[in-house]
């Protein structure tokens, strides 16, 4: 029998930015307040995440700039890694680097093969306050690192270079999502 509450149950789905909205080019601000306020969010953010068929969910991806991130992702050995990180700082990321296929729910439909270190360690706050580690592997270590950018104003296209970053931003420019002009 599950003890609890599935993340993202109580939450409302909110309406994912997507590629060329400034918000998700800009650094997020630093939590400052721990509350309803963000143990709401976070459930918001977990409920979008789920409803758009994503591992992992950052807070400027709906429209508030703040440094969040919630994910629910496997690591290469299959094992989940489900949580949420309040002001997080990747403060490893090393072991080998794989280019593997990427992703990203504000850039939908479009993956790229996207080099990142097959291991991360990030470090940060629950929505209580209290002070977390995660250490990632694999897939799961790549979605670590997805994230962080994410807050510090990066998408994964930003990783890429020649001929896969042409392709992905001509798939993007032509994706029914884009935004003209």
């Amino acid at each position: 029998m599950r003890r609890g509450t599935i993340p993202g149950s109580s939450g409302h789905v909110r309406p994912m930015r997507l590629l060329g909205d400034r918000g998700l080019s800009a650094p997020c601000d630093e939590v400052t307040e721990f509350g309803a306020d963000l143990a709401a969010l976070v459930e918001d953010m977990f409920a979008t995440m789920y409803a758009h068929g994503g591992v992992g969910l950052a807070a400027n991806q709906i429209g508030v700039p703040l440094r969040v991130f919630v994910y629910d992702c496997p690591d290469d050995e299959d094992q989940r890694h489900l949580g949420h990180l309040v002001n997080p700082r990747l403060v490893a990321a090393d072991g080998v680097s794989v280019r593997g296929p990427e992703g990203c729910l504000s850039v939908p439909g479009i993956e790229a093969g996207t080099p990142r270190f097959d291991e991360a360690v990030v470090e940060g706050l629950t929505v209580l306050g209290e002070p977390v580690r995660v250490h990632g592997t694999g897939f799961f270590a790549r979605c670590l690192q997805h994230e962080c950018d994410h807050l510090e104003g990066g998408l994964y296209l930003d990783h890429l270079t020649g001929l896969r970053r042409r392709r992905a931003l001509r798939a993007a420019r032509r994706a029914p999502w884009a935004v003209a002009g």
